[in-house]
This record gives C-alpha cells, sequence and structure tokens, in this order.
C-alpha cells in the first residue's frame, strides 16, 4: 500500500511523530468536518479553561465543525435564520461561507497556540476520503498557517484531493511517499474480521476484512449494520447522523429509517451550507426510495439536490433535475417549490448570457396562481408572500424599483395582518430587509436606512446586516457610522473578505492609508487571488513610495492572474517611476495586448511614445481611449497636448475646449494651453482673453488641481 505525508513545520525543526491532535479525516465517519471536529472535540476544552474568551468569538465556527461542543462552550451567537425551524427556513448560506469558517478555525488555532506559549502539531490521516469541507479547511490552512504556531502533518492514502489543497500542498509542504504491507490480523473467524470491518463504519482498507465482509451472508450483514446504528446513536454526537449512521442504516434492514436519517441529515446539511455533502447524501437517500410509495420523501430529498447544485455553481444540471422532479410528480408543493427556485436559476444563478427575467417573472406568475389556492389559510398566505418577495427580486433586475417595493411592501402587510407573530419571524425581517434594500436603490436613504435598524434590532447578530447600513451611511455621508458598522460586522462573523475590501476603501476616504493597507493586507491574507484588492493595494503602496512592496504584490498577483493587464499596467507605472522607461513600455505593450481597451496603459504608452517623437502613435492610442472614456478632460488634455507637440493648433484648441466643458478639469491649465494656440493661428484677442480667464481660474477656490496624466 502507498501512502503520502505532506508536512509543514518550521525549517530545520525535527519530526518526531508527537501530536496535540490527530485525525482520521475519513467523510464516512462523521461526513463534513469529519477530520477538523476531531481535532477540534480534542483541543477546545483544553483552549475553553485557558482562554474562555478565544473559544467564545469563535463560537459559531466551532460549531459548525463540532457541534457536540455545544454543551461546553454555549450556543454561540443566535441568528433568527439558525434559530428558524425548517419549514419557515426562507435564507440559505452562500457556498463560500465554508471558507470563512476555515479562516476563522485557523485563527482560533493561532490564538489557543500563543496561549499555549509553543506550536500546535497536528495530523490529518486519510484526507484522500475527507468530505470537501475538510479538504478546503486543510488547502487554507497550509496557506495561511504560521509554521511557530501550528506545524501540519497530511497524510494520505491516495492523491484523491481538490485541486486547491493539490496545489497547496505542492506550494508549502514537504512530501514523502513510502510503501506499507498491507497489515491485518492473521485470523480464520469469519465473523470477527466481518464485524471489525462494520464496527470500522466500512472504512477499513484491510483485504481481509474486506473480503469477510462480503462472504457474510445479506441477513448477518443487515443485523451487523443494524447493531451498529443502535450502538452510534446511543452515543449521543450529532456529527455521526451525518455519517457513519446513515450508511449502516442505508445497509442495515430498515429502509425506511435510512431514509429518515438521510433526510433528517440533509436538513441539517442544507442549514449549515454544506453543500458538497449535501449532493452525497441526498443521493443515496433517493436512491433507498420508491418514489411511488414515498412521494412526499423523494422530492423532498431531490430539491435538496438542485439547491445544492444551483448555489456550487451548477445551475444547468439543478434546472434538468427539476424538470424531471416536475414531470414525475402533480403534487402542488411540489410545484410551488420548484418553479419558484426555476426562477431564481433565471434570474440569480444563470450566468449573465443565460438569465432570462420574462421567463423567471413566468415561472413565479405561475406559482403564485397555484398558491392562492392552496387550502391551508397560512400556507396560502406565506407563500404568496414569499414569491411575491422573489417577484420584486425579479422586477429589480428588470429596472422597476417601484414595483419592486410595492410587492415587498404588500407582502409585509399581508403577513403581518393575517398570521400570528411568533410564525415566520425570519422571513418578516427578510422582508423588511428587502424593502430597505429597494429604498436604497431608489435614492431613498433614510427610509432604508429605518429598515435596516429594524431588522439590525430583530436580529442583533447577522453581520451582513451591519454591512448593508454601512453603505447606506456611506451614501449618506456619515462615514464614521459606516466605518463603526463594518467593524461591528466583524465581531459577528467568521473572517470575510469583502467586508475589509469596503472598509479599505472607506478607510481610503477618510485619510487613513495605513488601516486601508491594512485591511487590504488582510483580503489577501485570505483569498491571495482577488484581483481587485492586489491591485488597490499595489497602488496605495506605490502612492507611499514603497515600490519594493508594491512591485512585490504585482508579482504575486500575476502568479495568480498570469498575464493579467491591469498588473502588467500597475508594473509599468512602477518602472516608470523608476525611468526605465523601455520596461515601462514592454509592460504597456503586454497589457495592451491582453486588454485592447485598457484606458491607463493607452494614456501612459502614449506618453512615453510622445517622448520618443512618434506622434501619431500617441494621438491614436489617446483616441482609442477617449472612444471609451469620452468624458475624461484629463485624455482630452493629453490629446490637445499631443496635437499641440506636433504644430496641430486647431486640434489642440479643439481638445482644450472639450475639456474645458467638462467637471473635473483643470480650467487654469487648459486656458494657457489655449491660450497658446490662439497666438499661433494668430487670433492675439482670444489669446489675450484666455491668459485672463486662467489668471482668474488660478486664483479661484474652486479651483482643480493639475490633473494626474499617468
Amino acid at each position: 500500500m502507498t501512502s503520502h505525508t505532506w508536512r509543514l513545520q518550521p525549517e530545520g525543526t525535527a519530526h518526531d511523530d508527537r501530536y496535540d491532535a490527530r485525525a482520521d479525516c475519513h467523510r464516512r465517519l462523521r461526513g463534513p468536518y469529519t477530520g477538523l471536529g476531531t481535532l477540534l472535540r480534542s483541543l477546545v476544552p483544553d483552549a475553553h479553561r485557558a482562554r474562555p474568551e478565544l473559544v467564545a468569538h469563535h463560537a459559531v465556527e466551532i460549531l459548525s465543525a463540532a457541534p457536540e461542543l455545544k454543551d461546553l462552550i454555549g450556543a454561540g451567537p443566535q441568528t433568527l435564520t439558525s434559530l428558524a425551524v425548517p419549514n419557515e427556513r426562507t435564507r440559505l448560506y452562500p457556498a463560500k461561507r465554508t471558507r470563512r469558517l476555515a479562516h476563522g478555525i485557523i485563527e482560533f488555532l493561532h490564538g489557543h497556540a500563543r496561549e499555549r506559549g509553543h506550536a500546535l502539531a497536528l495530523r490529518f490521516d486519510r484526507v484522500d476520503e475527507a468530505d470537501h469541507t475538510d479538504q478546503e479547511f486543510l488547502a487554507i490552512l497550509l496557506r495561511r498557517a504560521l509554521p511557530d504556531l501550528v506545524m501540519v502533518t497530511v497524510h494520505t492514502g491516495g492523491t484523491d484531493l481538490i485541486p486547491e489543497l493539490t496545489t497547496t500542498l505542492a506550494a508549502h509542504a514537504t512530501h514523502t511517499i513510502a510503501q506499507h504491507p498491507d497489515e491485518h490480523e492473521d485470523l480464520t473467524d469469519n465473523h470477527k474480521l466481518a464485524l471489525a470491518y462494520v464496527e470500522s463504519d466500512g472504512t477499513s482498507h484491510d483485504p481481509a476484512e474486506q473480503a469477510a465482509y462480503r462472504r457474510v451472508d445479506a441477513a448477518e450483514r443487515a443485523r451487523l449494520h443494524d447493531q451498529r446504528a443502535a450502538e452510534l446513536r446511543r452515543s449521543g454526537d450529532w456529527s455521526l447522523c451525518l455519517g457513519a449512521i446513515p450508511y449502516h442504516l442505508e445497509h442495515g434492514s430498515d429502509r425506511e429509517a435510512a431514509a429518515d436519517a438521510f433526510l433528517e441529515a440533509a436538513e441539517y446539511l442544507v442549514s449549515m451550507g454544506f453543500y458538497h455533502s449535501l449532493l452525497d447524501v441526498a443521493g443515496r437517500g433517493t436512491a433507498l426510495m420508491d418514489p411511488a410509495e414515498e412521494p412526499r420523501k423523494y422530492w423532498m430529498l431531490g430539491t435538496k439536490v438542485t439547491t445544492a447544485l444551483a448555489i456550487l455553481g451548477r445551475p444547468e444540471e439543478a434546472e434538468r433535475r427539476y424538470i424531471e422532479l416536475r414531470a414525475m410528480f402533480d403534487q402542488p408543493m411540489l410545484h410551488i417549490f420548484s418553479g419558484y427556485a426555476l426562477a431564481m436559476l433565471y434570474t440569480r444563478y444563470y450566468p449573465a448570457e443565460q438569465k432570462d427575467h420574462q421567463l423567471a417573472k413566468a415561472h413565479l406568475n405561475n406559482v403564485l396562481a397555484m398558491a392562492s389556492l392552496l387550502p391551508d389559510h397560512d400556507q396560502r398566505v406565506f407563500q404568496s408572500v414569499f414569491n411575491r418577495n422573489g417577484l420584486a427580486l425579479v422586477e429589480l433586475q428588470l429596472g422597476n424599483p417601484t414595483e419592486a417595493l410595492r410587492l415587498v411592501s404588500t407582502g409585509l402587510a399581508d403577513i403581518d395582518r393575517e398570521l400570528p407573530a411568533e410564525k415566520h419571524r425570519l422571513h418578516r425581517s427578510v422582508l423588511v430587509h428587502n424593502r430597505g434594500r429597494v429604498y436604497t436603490a431608489l435614492g431613498r436613504l433614510e427610509e432604508a436606512l429605518a429598515d435596516i435598524d429594524t431588522v439590525i434590532e430583530l436580529d442583533p447578530n447577522y453581520p451582513d446586516y451591519y454591512f448593508d447600513r454601512a453603505d447606506v451611511r456611506r451614501r449618506m455621508g456619515d462615514l464614521p457610522g459606516a466605518l463603526a458598522d463594518y467593524s461591528e460586522s466583524i465581531t459577528f462573523a467568521a473572517p470575510f473578505w469583502e467586508m475589509h475590501y469596503n472598509r479599505a476603501d472607506l478607510r481610503l476616504e477618510l485619510g487613513d492609508l495605513a488601516g486601508a493597507i491594512a485591511d487590504l493586507g488582510y483580503v489577501l491574507e485570505l483569498e491571495p487571488d482577488e484581483l481587485d484588492a492586489r491591485i488597490n493595494l499595489a497602488s496605495l503602496l506605490r502612492e507611499q513610495d514603497d515600490a519594493a512592496g508594491s512591485l512585490a504584490q504585482i508579482e504575486e498577483g500575476l502568479r495568480h492572474h498570469p498575464g493579467d493587464a491591469r498588473l502588467l499596467c500597475a508594473r509599468g507605472l512602477l518602472a516608470l517611476d523608476a525611468g526605465a522607461d523601455q520596461a515601462a513600455l514592454r509592460d504597456f505593450d503586454l497589457a495592451l495586448n491582453a486588454e485592447p481597451d485598457l484606458v491607463s496603459a493607452l494614456a501612459n504608452r502614449a506618453a512615453l511614445v510622445l517622448e520618443t517623437g512618434d506622434h501619431r502613435t500617441a494621438v491614436a492610442d489617446l483616441t482609442r481611449a477617449l472612444a471609451i472614456e469620452a468624458d475624461n478632460p484629463d485624455l482630452l488634455y493629453n490629446r490637445g497636448y499631443v496635437h499641440q507637440s506636433a504644430g496641430d493648433w486647431e486640434s489642440a484648441s479643439r481638445d482644450y475646449t472639450a475639456a474645458l466643458l467638462l467637471p473635473g478639469a483643470d480650467r487654469a491649465d487648459l486656458l494657457r494651453h489655449r491660450a497658446e494656440c490662439h497666438l499661433a493661428l494668430g487670433d492675439p484677442t482670444a489669446h489675450q482673453a484666455d491668459l485672463a480667464a486662467a489668471e482668474s481660474a488660478a486664483s479661484s477656490p474652486n479651483a482643480a488641481a493639475d490633473p494626474v496624466r499617468s
């Protein structure tokens, strides 16, 4: 048997095979986060005794991976989303939530190691058999872990790894391969060997145990699985209900119990945003069912599959599955659920070129017609309100915010009037939040702020609301309030880069360059391939005269995005600063080969070729740039200057005149240059008039600063 071992540890450190925690990651044991959950069950009790505030800060991440720790550390911050019963849950987590959880756990591990005063040594076994969540966590851990705080050993029996983990292992860890003889007890007792296989929860690679298991008759195998499932249930560990328990019931004697176990697991997985595992569990569950005998259970699991496919960016597969389910069953609730979901595919999940908002609207109108016929009053009211809320999203996409506002407002009024106050608290908050977002789109910022204040009062631990309120406050000019909201959002959420990216932009507006640089650096620590953050950070470092730091960011960006035009242009600007004109010209050429309409590269290449006397190329580049940004006064100024340098006074004067009509133009400089053109064209009166106007513009308190030409 071949095994692969990767290690991340400080250079020169001897490895002694002693670990603070060791985890078997085989997904059949506990499903998502099998390995990480095992690790946390081992480490968190000590961390909780030493630094309970550290554990409390990361409670959401810890409990997402190891729910059994709730009795020790408490439930953590609760939201209306986490508290909603399954049939009232109307909000789904994004697919990238698991990345945020991973980042939070890594910061917990760093904090725990600092508290201990020495590095944690962690080992993860059978990673090639791990769920996507564990493999994603390890990919991020290996990239972000500080080796003096966390040393990582990854062991696999094969190479069935997600691409991100394969890449990260190659970049950050040392790799060894070993051959091991197959080991198993020398037993002739077939029953004992088969029992050992079952007690491994079907994860044993021992050939003798596997063979013995296959030799046992079907009835005995089922009995052994039933026995093991009952034993595991008695342990009380919830995460076993996501892995080993459904597996044993799947191979046991009670198919109905197995189907129920898969449905229970699927409900939890969709509520937590563990979509890769959901695909596996829901698919295996439907395979156990006869759709004719258990239609509701069958389509409920089937729609879990479609949900996962849509959120994971596979809308075509989701649509095919919805159509199959709709063809199989005539149950109204299936057609209501799937009609709404098909609408969301066409207005939200499909790429832009495949979106069809009119088709989405047609699906929703069909659903609303069906919902109006439901016999149960509460269900009829809720489904009508819920689907009108979906229709409001489509109207927003179609550019009809006033109609969207009407739909959301009437829905909120209906649900408040028709249903008891304790029902659908989550969706009521969603409606208020959505109304606030529509107000924002309409520019009715005071009303938007009032609605977001309301949802924060209703659901104070939900971080997205603070993120949205920061946007509204910023539009209203309340920059300190927006900054406070961004910072508040951090306290409720596992790390997510978007918040820090937006806060960096706000800090820059407030003049806090150091804070902006720190936030952008953190964005790139979380997600190194975020291109806009990389470009912005390189630009800020250049403005701070940190050419080396800026170049390092650009080169790292090009490693993630080879040939990116904006990065090449940024490198050209650094070369230009250093007086390396030929290197700058090469980079501008490369940038324009990759993106011919990149205005910055066109403008700066024009400046360089002008210095060589190539007026024609300079004019061509600036003309192309102006075709993209026709209202850019700096581009008109620069093209006018090129014409003037070439002695084309009339063309220069026209560009200067056009630039003077645009906001943000440097009027004094433009008037002085146009005055020179008038003189060259033999019009001394116009020449003197422009000089006088230039002097007046220069002395005006509203005079524009000199435009940036590069």
